[in-house]
């Protein structure tokens, strides 16, 4: 599993998709290549960028290699063996980046929730009606710049405009998580995509669905 961790901190792709394979092979289970190699290594990527460790390739790189692992453990339209409940997931318009994103949905899809990928630059029209046509537990958010916050804080109104007063937002990201739930009027901002998971299952467990 070691191999694994270090292959996808490297950001190297290919050995990455190898290594994995022979796991596979090996009669690992995808469980435990999540929980054990993926989310250690992430954890270990999370903290590298918290300190600004790594440089924007080596997060290109990093990203690039966690999505050819994800696609191989999860081909597109393959669902997961346990589904926890759906949560939509995106980043706001006006921000391009999805490495954030793309590890928050690795970690929940490992952890048995069904996650809509809304992908980047995405209005709040399409969070909206994403969350209705999923019936989604939460709108997750992923935002790098601060320049989203406005699109952000129009979230909850445009929900409650819908009738989905109901749907919990759930705010990520480094511009996002600087700043507190009462200021981008959201219900929860996570620290890590780790946090994320862990509030999740909170809500789930007084909220089922």
């Amino acid at each position: 599993m070691q191999r694994l961790i270090t292959t996808l901190i490297d950001g190297d792709s290919a050995a990455a998709l190898a290594e994995v394979r022979r796991l596979r092979a090996d009669g690992i289970a995808v469980e435990r290549i999540v929980s054990e190699g993926l989310e250690t290594a992430m954890e270990q990527v999370d903290a590298k960028c918290t300190v600004e460790a790594f440089n924007l390739l080596e997060i290109m790189l990093v990203g690039r290699a966690v999505t050819v692992v994800a696609n191989e453990l999860y081909p597109r339209g393959m669902p997961t063996d346990v589904s926890k409940a759906t949560v939509v997931i995106a980043s706001p318009e006006g921000d391009v980046h999805d490495l954030g994103k793309n590890i928050v949905t690795m970690v929940l899809t490992g952890r048995g929730y069904r996650v809509c990928d809304l992908g980047r630059n995405c209005p709040v029209s399409t969070m909206v009606e994403g969350a209705e046509r999923e019936g989604a537990l939460a709108v997750l958010v992923s935002g790098l710049i601060t320049t989203v916050i406005p699109q952000v804080r129009r979230l909850r109104p445009a929900l409650i405009e819908r009738g989905l007063s109901d749907v919990r937002i759930m705010a990520g990201g480094a511009a996002l998580r600087q700043a507190s739930p009462q200021e981008l009027d959201v219900d929860y901002v996570a620290q890590t995509a780790f946090d994320g998971a862990r509030l999740l299952d909170g809500l789930l467990s007084v909220s089922p669905r």
